[in-house]
């Protein structure tokens, strides 16, 4: 396995991020804790240090199973890089989300109760808030850092223009910088090569997108009907020519080389300028197989060429406007039965 730089950060990540949201209960698609145990085990025989979780996956037990499996399995604790996040509701009631120093302070505690770890190398916003001004947010989070409860910090989906308010906040203010971007980045999702990407590579920040196989469409998920092919978690708004011609310009390129699908999607992610490690989800063992052979065969120039030219723009997703703000939306939980 190949380690790389966290960003501009001295810390050193595997190309390859295990991401934990499928671990718990909060869906159907989830796997309970034995299974998960699992994932996190060959993963750690394989190389890879870095896993990404939220405080929202299945309301916090994602995190709990990630810290009890990392203390089971892994090195010593200085050889992990473990991220959460911070800003989706934990409840309905007042102060029980977004970015506030209220809900930022008291959110850093309970997911460190949960992980049963002193501090998390990474801790990001989930999305933008527009309800809690910029320099509250940027304060409480410098706090973290200070306080040793967090090493770094880091964002997640969000538009350009507003990622760059926090970065411009944060140098005049002399506080905390944002370290990496886990922004939606796929074969069948490039929105993001138009703004974010750029803007992240000139200042510096490490992207570590999510769903890098568009929801386990690019791995076939589809055609073998999983559980979670069929729900709005699995891709299914990938369904225009574009989108299949994608696909099977993938397929070709895969049959050439004589690999998955999966993989070449991953060495192609991997290949992007200013990629840090695409964060893999897995709800079966044999899932990790595919990234974790990408991150040592690299694409040439000619098959990126290929992969690239079907492809068509989409409507922007993920991105919270102002009218889906989920601070009015409460009921709002990712990885969990009640998410709209």
């Amino acid at each position: 396995m190949e380690y790389v730089r966290l960003g501009t950060t001295g810390a050193q990540v595997s190309r390859i991020c295990l991401g934990a949201m499928s671990f718990g209960g909060g869906s159907e698609w989830m796997i309970p804790e034995d299974q998960s145990f699992a994932q996190v085990r060959k993963a750690l025989e394989n190389g890879i240090n870095f896993f990404d979780t939220a405080n929202a996956y299945s309301r916090g037990e994602s995190e709990q199973i990630l810290g009890r499996a990392l203390r089971e399995y892994a090195p010593r604790r200085e050889e992990l890089v473990v991220a959460t996040k911070v800003f989706i509701p934990m409840g309905s009631g007042p102060n029980q989300g977004g970015l506030s120093r209220k809900h930022i302070m008291a959110s850093i505690d309970a997911s460190l109760s949960r992980l049963g770890m002193d501090y998390v190398d990474l801790f990001q916003i989930h999305r933008f808030d527009y309800r809690t001004p910029i320099e509250e947010t940027i304060a409480a989070l410098d706090d973290v850092v200070k306080a040793g409860k967090a090493l770094y910090i880091g964002a997640s989906s969000m538009f350009a223009y507003q990622f760059s308010k926090y970065l411009h906040t944060a140098d005049k203010l002399g506080r905390t910088r944002f370290a990496t971007m886990q922004n939606q980045h796929n074969l069948l999702y490039r929105e993001e090569e138009r703004e974010m990407n750029p803007l992240c590579v000139e200042e510096g920040v490490g992207l570590i997108p999510w769903s890098p196989l568009a929801g386990g469409v690019l791995a076939g998920s589809r055609e073998a009907g999983t559980v979670r092919s069929k729900t709005r978690m699995g891709g299914g708004q990938y369904k225009k020519p574009s989108d299949l011609a994608v696909i099977e310009a993938l397929h070709h390129v895969a049959a050439e080389r004589g690999e998955r699908p999966a993989q070449v999607a991953i060495s192609w992610l991997l290949s992007k300028p200013g990629m840090t490690a695409p964060i893999i989800g897995a709800t079966k063992l044999e899932q990790l197989d595919d990234p974790i052979k990408a991150a040592d065969a690299p694409l040439s120039k000619e098959e990126i060429a290929i992969l690239e030219a079907p492809y068509q723009p989409q409507k922007l997703s993920s991105i919270v406007r102002p009218e889906d703000d989920p601070m009015v939306k409460p009921k709002l939980r990712i990885g969990s039965k009640t998410t709209p």
